[in-house]
């Protein structure tokens, strides 16, 4: 399985960020062809080391590296990216991993 992380920089107005995020971003990046599951943080996570702060943590998982390239390519791939403009200001990072169990 691929995952992809999308780590979201504390906005100026998280409520703001909230509501278009729940509202209009999810709806958009559900529509992802390929995609397994979509989660999100609950609330702001917790700094246990290190100086980030995040304001909220999405996990997208797909199958393969192959389904995330075709997703990320698709129109509604490209679609969620776009937005991220509309609401992510303060900066995100994307991180694409293999995930394998021990």
């Amino acid at each position: 399985m691929t995952r992809l992380l999308v780590i979201y920089n504390r906005p100026a107005d998280p409520a703001a960020f909230n509501r278009y995020y729940a509202e209009t971003h999810i709806p958009i990046a559900q529509r992802i062809p390929g995609l397994r599951s979509y989660t999100i943080s609950a609330g702001s996570p917790a700094v246990l080391a290190g100086d980030a702060a995040p304001h909220l943590i999405a996990e997208l998982d797909f199958g393969s590296q192959a389904d995330l390239q075709a997703a990320l390519a698709s129109e509604e791939g490209k679609a969620a990216a776009a937005d991220l403009a509309n609401f992510a200001q303060a900066g995100v990072s994307l991180l694409a991993f293999e995930v394998k169990s021990h």
